[in-house]
């Protein structure tokens, strides 16, 4: 079977906007596309942030609890510190996958002079795995799977592209796809057709669903409507850089309160109750603090 057919029904960008910057944390600019009134939640993905940081800036310790933090460092390195003990810091083309479950304290702060700049998406756990324990799951650049073909070159963060896999684990079935097109490159990925799926242009100039589409720029989320994979094309002089991120819907209601996200608001006020009172997964909040004195309050 010829390569371009492996996509029989693409799929058209149904909504297009522009990531703005505002601030968030302490003293970070963000550009956030999903998670503000646009686009309040795309299921299964609460938040995506395109995050810029200087020290002494950053995002102090502060709670998360009923889904996973996606970070995918671009460019600088960031330190991560929580109260389980768990330090540690991720650089440039790094990932982290932590699944805050039941309950996490951390903060993330520059390690490195200059602007610190990546990629956060929060991707909402089911009602079965929001009270499971914390995990990370961590890969160097290094260690990143990554494939190339007819100027497609791909880093598979998560799910498969190319006949290449992740070995990351995701309990909510999501693709992490970050693709670079050289010149005149041509793009056709397959995506689970009951999914939800979008596209964030980091660099250059692309076409995407239909050759007959406008280019899009950077820091401009694409999302994308039904079918079984995406066409993009490079017609510009440089290259394009953009992530492809897709995943199932859980459909099941949510209930956010900052950096808690439960199903129900009953659950947002016992979330609130364990935080303050340093039970139920908060335990270790109560005499942790990490090496940045600065907190957020909740």
């Amino acid at each position: 079977m010829p390569e371009r057919e492996v996509v029989k029904k693409p799929r058209l960008v149904v909504r297009k906007f522009l990531a703005r910057p505002q601030h968030e944390g302490v003293g970070a600019v963000v550009r956030r596309s999903i998670g503000r009134f646009e686009l309040k939640y795309f299921d299964p993905f609460l938040v995506l942030d395109e995050f810029s940081v200087s020290a002494p800036a950053g995002f102090p310790d502060h709670p998360h609890r009923g889904f996973e933090t996606v970070t995918y460092m671009l460019q600088g390195a960031v330190t991560h510190e929580d109260f389980e003990g768990h330090k540690g810091t991720i650089g440039a083309g790094d990932l982290q996958w932590m699944t805050a479950g039941r309950g996490i304290v951390h903060s993330e702060m520059p390690a490195a002079q200059g602007t610190q700049k990546g990629l956060q998406l929060w991707i909402n756990l089911s009602s079965k795995h929001k009270m499971i324990e914390p995990k990370y799951q961590e890969m160097l650049s290094k260690d990143i799977k990554e494939a190339a073909k007819d100027g497609v070159k791909v880093r598979v963060i998560a799910g498969e592209a190319l006949g290449t896999k992740s070995p990351i684990y995701t309990r909510t079935p999501t693709m992490y796809l970050d693709f670079t097109l050289k010149s005149g490159a041509i793009l056709q990925q397959p995506i689970q057709v009951s999914w939800n799926a979008f596209v964030y242009v980091l660099e250059g100039e692309g076409i995407f669903g239909s050759p007959k589409s406008l280019p899009v720029t950077a820091h401009h989320l694409l999302l994308l409507g039904s079918g079984d994979g995406l066409e993009a094309w490079n017609k510009s002089s440089k290259p394009l850089r953009f992530i492809l991120v897709g995943g199932e819907p859980l459909g099941e209601p949510i209930t956010q309160y900052g950096p808690f996200v439960m199903n129900t608001q009953e659950e947002i006020d016992q979330t609130i109750d364990d935080f303050d009172n340093c039970v139920n997964g908060f335990e270790k909040a109560r005499h942790w603090s990490s090496g940045d004195a600065l907190s957020l309050d909740f």
